[in-house]
């Protein structure tokens, strides 16, 4: 059923004001910082609200709906492991102070500081094309989730000629966000997701309620009891058949925020906008509480399996299944993958009343605009900053370097819109992401890691580290593209024994470690794209240690590069955040990352962050020490945790953090703009991303 005038309008106002907003802000502008980093001027509420926004993008959200449509809260449950984990590298700023210490604009600019201009340039360009690999996707679903949802037909006529509704959608939609990001760069791309993402609190909350007054508890019970064994969606200890998403799926992950730490660069201009270090840290401190209803609108996607699982919607789910089964392509794979994408979104337009449906119309439109606009400015800027102006001995004037990244984010559109058009989609969004990004992530987190921590890393290492995780990545992106056609034929017809041979050795692995699951198809590589970045970033790990060990001539200098003791720009106490010889290591206060910086009002938020997070880890583990060495739950028991501890306490924390961050963020808004108005900014024209070299 297509949208109603009122779901337009409700979708169109909220745009006008965003757009009206961002256009205030491009007139203040003046030179390459500004452009690339906001001037170095953002508060923390405004930094965590708008790089959540950006982070947590319209195929973000369809990859979750992909996987927990088919896993539950199961597998979910498991991510408990990484709870400290994350607690410990939000608390001490982990990688983040560091970065922002250096004042670079770029990571690879960070990479010339602390390796070479010629690894500057390779990471970079690494960067760039792994980049604009991942990120040409994403028109492609937004486009399809438009086209899907809105009930628009696959063409139109427009002055005789017949046009393709898809490709018109994803152009109308990089329109905008080119519209946003050429004008103003970094400071309007963060003030519109920052309203953006004030805008998805609200969303969120309306979106949930709707939810529970459609569906009852009994309903979900009846559902999610439904599940053959081994694929339950409440019982984590039922899941051994669950091969794309498992156990090891999550354990990958939080060696993944670990390892990769501000490697992927789709944000990059959120790494460097930060008013001081301190206020950078804070902001991802704030990360911790962030996400509001983000998490109970997981809500949405189990909404969804019920209305196509339910006898009592069985009628409506034959609707949204005849819907679905329109959907065609030239692969067998690629349409498959593309009617599971859509599977929750059209659920959802048939469950939502008029009003709410244009409102979550607006939700995914602005989910989508936050990354198009956050990942247009990183990639365009990247090419430009890395790439390009390191050949260049001279500098450009501050307008023609404008011009240049201007030119370069609207090339990177372009692109994207081309291969959004032609490329067949054969696997599942989170695993696109993973291959796709390990081309370079495989050897970024041993560059960066190394290189901010440790003093005899080299840049040789850091070659050999990159490198491996190039090619590691590069052929693991051909092995899930064209596994089915021609890998897997080529190999059947001419080396069948061979083949044979690699997928029993692959079951018996699959046997031996039951969280892997590794089985031999004709139409999907057995190893996921997570487990591929897995194996290639270890590997690359070891290179980069045992490279550097044979290479390191003389310990490197943190101090000139992080602007410690002498070499100190903007701040008086970095210097006491790691104390020489870290005399109070063991202190619990030095454990938690704080430090002398903090005020009180820091000091009572670390404290928050750390009692919400213990209280989530010991959660996990009183239900996982009882189930693995006590008593085995039973499904009504898993149902009854998912019922008052996820959901129950999961609506607690998001109208808490609605208000909250609502507040914050507006706060910081203002304060900006009172800021930029008066003029204060401290960007200079000199500081366009170069490294100058000292005479």
């Amino acid at each position: 059923m297509p949208m109603h005038v009122i779901d337009w309008v409700l979708v169109a106002l909220p745009l006008l004001v965003i757009l009206w907003v961002g256009f205030k802000a491009q007139s203040y502008i003046r030179n390459v910082s500004d452009f690339l980093s906001a001037g170095r001027c953002a508060g923390r509420y405004l930094l965590s609200v708008a790089d959540g926004s950006a982070g947590l993008g319209l195929i973000t959200m369809v990859g979750m709906f992909e996987m927990y449509y088919r896993t539950g809260n199961s597998i979910g449950f498991w991510s408990g492991t990484g709870i400290l984990v994350g607690l410990a590298m939000t608390m001490t700023g982990f990688v983040t102070y560091r970065y922002r210490e250096t004042r670079a604009m770029t990571l690879a600019q960070f990479f010339e500081m602390r390796y070479s201009r010629s690894f500057r340039v390779f990471a970079g360009l690494l960067s760039f094309l792994s980049g604009i690999l991942n990120y040409a996707l994403f028109p492609a679903i937004g486009g399809r989730f438009f086209l899907y949802y809105c009930g628009f037909p696959d063409s139109f006529h427009l002055f005789g000629l017949e046009w393709s509704t898809f490709g018109t959608l994803m152009a109308l939609f990089l329109g905008v966000a080119l519209v946003i990001v050429m004008t103003g760069g970094q400071l309007t791309t963060m003030i519109t997701d920052c309203l953006q993402g004030i805008y998805s609190y609200f969303a969120y909350a309306l979106l949930v309620g709707v939810i529970f007054y459609t569906f009852s508890f009994a309903q979900f019970k009846e559902v999610m009891f439904a599940r053959p064994e081994g694929y339950s969606f409440i019982n984590p200890f039922d899941t051994g058949m669950m091969t794309d998403f498992n156990i090891f799926y999550v354990l990958i992950g939080i060696f993944y925020t670990i390892y990769c730490r501000m490697a992927w660069q789709g944000n990059q201009g959120y790494n460097s906008c930060g008013a001081s270090p301190h206020e950078q840290k804070m902001g991802g401190v704030l990360g911790v509480w962030r996400n509001g209803f983000q998490t109970v609108a997981l809500l949405l996607v189990f909404g969804a399996y019920v209305y196509m699982n339910h006898a009592d919607f069985a009628s409506q789910a034959a609707e949204v299944n005849a819907e679905l089964s329109q959907i065609r392509f030239d692969s067998v794979q690629t349409t498959q993958t593309i009617r599971e994408q859509m599977t929750v979104p059209v659920a959802l337009r048939s469950i939502f009343p008029v009003g709410v449906t244009g409102v979550f119309c607006a939700l995914a439109l602005f989910l989508m605009l936050s990354t198009d606009t956050t990942y247009l400015h990183s990639w365009g800027s990247i090419l430009v900053q890395d790439v390009i102006l390191p050949f260049r001995r001279k500098p450009l004037s501050p307008g023609a370097h404008l011009l240049a990244l201007r030119l370069s984010i609207f090339a990177v559109a372009a692109f994207a819109w081309v291969f959004s058009f032609y490329f067949g989609q054969v696997t599942y969004i989170l695993m696109f992401f993973a291959v796709t990004g390990t081309i370079y992530l495989g050897g970024a987190g041993s560059a960066i890691i190394g290189g901010l921590y440790w003093k005899r890393g080299t840049a040789a290492g850091a070659w050999a580290a990159m490198v491996f995780g190039c090619i590691g990545g590069a052929g693991g992106f051909l092995l899930q593209k064209y596994w089915e056609r021609p890998i897997y034929p080529f190999l059947d017809e001419h080396v069948p024994e061979l083949l044979a041979s690699f997928g029993k050795t692959l079951e018996a692995v699959g046997r031996a470690v039951p969280i892997l699951n590794w089985k031999m198809s004709p139409t999907s590589f057995p190893i996921s794209g997570q487990e591929l970045f897995f194996f290639v970033s270890v590997l690359s790990i070891l290179l980069y240690v045992a490279v550097s060990l044979l290479t390191c001539r003389k310990p490197f200098d943190f101090d000139r590069m992080l602007h410690r003791g002498k070499y100190n720009l903007e701040h008086h106490t970095a210097a006491d955040a790691e104390p020489p010889g870290n005399p109070g290591f063991l202190r619990w206060k030095t454990l938690l990352g704080i430090t002398p910086e903090y005020t009180r009002g820091d000091r009572i938020l670390a404290y928050s962050v750390l009692a919400w997070t213990l209280l989530g880890f010991a959660e996990f583990l009183f239900a996982a020490i009882v189930n693995l060495f006590i008593t085995r739950w039973s499904n009504e028991a898993w149902f009854l945790w998912w019922e008052y501890i996820t959901v129950g306490q999961g609506l607690l924390y998001g109208v808490v953090t609605t208000v909250w961050f609502t507040w914050g963020g507006l706060r910081d808004l203002r304060r900006l703009f009172r800021h930029l108005k008066n003029n204060q900014s401290t960007s200079d024209d000199n500081d366009d991303g170069r490294i100058v070299p000292e005479e």
